[in-house]
């Protein structure tokens, strides 16, 4: 059976790194679907759920906030500034932030307020998205 390399790098840490059979994440023109040997390919990511799938069968889940992709035909190198294992995201945690976010919307004072406001919303809303996925594949 054929394998690629994947690394899930954060600003602060390596969220995984291992082989995969598939890979699937969110791009910025659609979903996006890897497997070993797949042509080179650099683009960025929207935030979202990146799902590994291992040799074994099982699955990985990794939240990303949005960032860069590379592919070569070995290797997959996922890099973004907030990456969150999928067994570790924190609905509670969520919940609260994502109504933060509204309130800072309700009560932005300038369009830079109002844009800042609406990207952590986003954000939030995929990683609950995420959280769900996450959740149904238990």
């Amino acid at each position: 059976m054929s394998t690629i390399h994947v690394d899930v790098v954060s600003a602060e840490e390596s969220i995984f790194s291992g082989e995969a059979k598939f890979v699937a994440l969110p791009g910025e023109s659609g979903e996006l679907g890897i497997l070993p040997r797949h042509v080179p390919l650099i683009t960025r990511i929207k935030p979202g759920s990146v799902r590994i799938e291992l040799p074994d069968g099982k699955e990985e889940f990794v939240f990303v906030a949005g960032g860069i992709l590379e592919v070569q035909p070995d290797r997959v190198t996922v890099l973004s500034d907030t990456a969150v294992r999928g067994a570790d995201l924190d609905e509670e945690k969520l919940n609260k932030a994502k109504q933060a976010a509204e309130d800072s919307m309700r009560n932005a004072k300038s369009d830079i307020d109002l844009a800042s406001a609406q990207s952590e919303l986003a954000v939030l809303a995929a990683e609950l998205a995420a959280l769900r996925r996450f959740r149904q594949k238990r």
